[in-house]
């Protein structure tokens, strides 16, 4: 190959190069679709089996006139509860505690991202149903990326939670919504994980305040003096203690009044 023929190659390689980093050609301006508003079923193994729970939730409901319905991921899943029932529960006591004799459904899934909860929506799971109050808890799962799905940036996921509370208040537009902030995870103050659910929760506070929804911000409770994660609340790190729910349920008790 002469000089010539290697000036041309270049020149070839090099305008396809600058064409693929100019941010004004169509490719490099087409942002990627926000997943997390995008329903889709399960994505995720986990300890359960998603397809059953979600037949189990469509069964309980028939004869099942909820006060209170909780929606989100494992961190509600493993709460506690009898409709339906899951033998796996992390915070039974808490669970007895404030819910008592009320009648509360427990639509947590575990490994579920904001694009589950409203594929679950969307199929019956909340059809029908009336409660006072519905508890919503999801988000975090979205923070963490798989081969099944990439991980999404605070403002999608708000915009996955902002579209699941759109869907309830659409099926039961009188039922109060209790927005959760995303909780804390990781034991270090310095997590990765931290300023990315600091990010997110500043965007729910403000839609729940525009939306008029009550939005709870654990937070300040969960975390030490020091901002650090203690085992006694969160042994994982992610999932809460008997200790840590007893911390969700007081909270919730003021508002479910």
């Amino acid at each position: 190959m002469n000089i010539k023929s290697l000036c041309v190659m270049w020149m070839v390689l090099a305008g396809g190069l600058l064409m693929a980093a100019d941010p004004t050609s169509p490719a490099a301006a087409a942002p990627p679709t926000n997943n997390a508003v995008v329903p889709v079923p399960k994505l995720e193994n986990d300890f359960y089996d998603w397809h059953a729970r979600h037949a189990a939730v469509l069964e309980a409901k028939k004869d099942f006139n909820p006060e209170i319905v909780l929606i989100g991921d494992s961190i509600t899943h493993l709460w506690g509860g009898d409709h339906p029932k899951e033998n796996l529960q992390r915070g039974p006591n808490a669970w007895k505690k404030l819910f008592a004799d009320r009648r509360v459904l427990n639509l947590g899934f575990g490994w579920d991202r904001t694009q589950n909860v409203l594929w679950r929506l969307e199929h019956e799971e909340f059809d029908g149903l009336k409660p006072r109050c519905v508890v919503i808890n999801i988000g975090t799962n979205n923070l963490t990326g798989t081969a099944n799905a990439r991980e999404n940036t605070p403002p999608e996921i708000a915009a996955g939670i902002a579209a699941i509370c759109q869907k309830v208040r659409a099926k039961s537009p009188d039922s109060r919504i209790i927005l959760m902030a995303v909780f804390p995870r990781g034991a270090a103050v310095d997590h990765p994980f931290r300023p990315k659910i600091t990010a997110l929760n500043a965007l729910l506070a403000t839609y729940a305040k525009a939306q008029q929804l009550t939005f709870l911000d654990l937070g300040p409770k969960l975390l030490q003096p020091d901002g650090s994660l203690s085992t006694e609340i969160m042994d994982d790190g992610t999932h809460p203690t008997e200790k840590g729910y007893a911390i969700w349920a007081e909270a919730l008790s003021a508002v479910l009044k």
